[in-house]
């Protein structure tokens, strides 16, 4: 009975105990929320202090060779950035207009590309019939072609999505083929001998080993679906950055045209930190193509 009574007054003593030490650890994972965010933020600019810097010493060349030649040639930053405040120019239209067209072409080429070049490495005979065509289809320059896809699709986003793919379509094709074909050959025999099928060797095998390549395909052309997406809004457009950028050339805005090509930049930006942060998520970092 004594022991029954010890053990009764030292139950609510455990009972408290437990209470303090789980308040104890929730106010420490509360406090512990902001530092692992603050750390995480440090570590980030730690690891990207070159690239910040090598941006801010930019910013500032521009802004001293902005104070030894005319506006008209060379605005300022902050004039440049006051030009968002003005209302005629509809930059968030203009914005979204490109940045359909970048994305737009560059998920069609890569769609088709990544398709194409599975059937190049799944059938010799395709591979030989479609690949020489291709290669010469690219050595005619996309620019002397913008023309032409005007003529024949007209004006508006869907000419442009189809200029940016036809620019940034050929190095995703390239580069899966040629991952598609760096898998170990006796890999491929030895799950052949087990009996896989086909379609297990390019879902076990073959893809996750193309996959860096088609990552590196994906960031070349990142960069050159925004080159073709300007490059039919000059031709032929009445929305968009680029035909904003040939509207206020007329009258030598030259604030707005810099703020046009600053937009157009972070549109690229931000599609290649996707491509990038996607390569993160699905490829090894022992196994990303530099």
């Amino acid at each position: 009975m004594r022991f029954e009574r010890e053990e009764l007054v030292q139950e609510p003593d455990k009972q408290a105990s437990i209470a303090s030490d789980r308040e104890i650890g929730a106010s420490a994972a509360s406090s512990a929320g902001p530092v692992s965010v603050l750390a995480a933020a440090s570590a980030w600019i730690r690891r990207h202090s070159l690239a910040i810097f090598s941006h801010v010493a930019l910013l500032a060349l521009w802004w001293t060779a902005s104070l030894k030649v005319p506006r008209f040639i060379l605005p300022s930053p902050v004039e440049t950035m006051a030009t968002l405040g003005v209302p005629r120019y509809d930059w968030l239209r203009h914005t979204l207009v490109t940045g359909s067209e970048v994305f737009g072409g560059f998920l069609l080429a890569t769609l088709i590309g990544v398709a194409l070049a599975v059937a190049f490495n799944w059938s010799a005979t395709v591979r030989r019939a479609a690949l020489p065509p291709l290669v010469t289809l690219n050595m005619v320059p996309k620019v002397a072609m913008a023309p032409l896809f005007i003529v024949w699709l007209g004006y508006g986003i869907g000419p442009n999505i189809v200029i940016s793919f036809t620019i940034c379509f050929f190095p995703i094709v390239i580069n899966t083929a040629r991952g598609l074909k760096e898998v170990e050959p006796d890999l491929i025999d030895l799950v052949r001998v087990i009996r896989a099928s086909r379609w297990q060797i390019f879902r076990k095998i073959e893809l996750p080993s193309a996959l860096p390549f088609v990552f590196s395909g994906m960031k070349v052309a990142a960069v050159l679906a925004v080159a073709g997406s300007i490059v039919g809004e000059f031709i032929g457009s009445e929305r968009g950055l680029g035909y904003l950028m040939m509207s206020v050339q007329s009258t030598l805005d030259t604030p707005a045209m810099f703020m046009a090509l600053i937009l157009v930049s972070l549109i690229g930006v931000a599609l290649y930190a996707l491509v990038a942060f996607a390569e993160r998520l699905v490829v090894p970092l022992d196994a990303r193509v530099s």
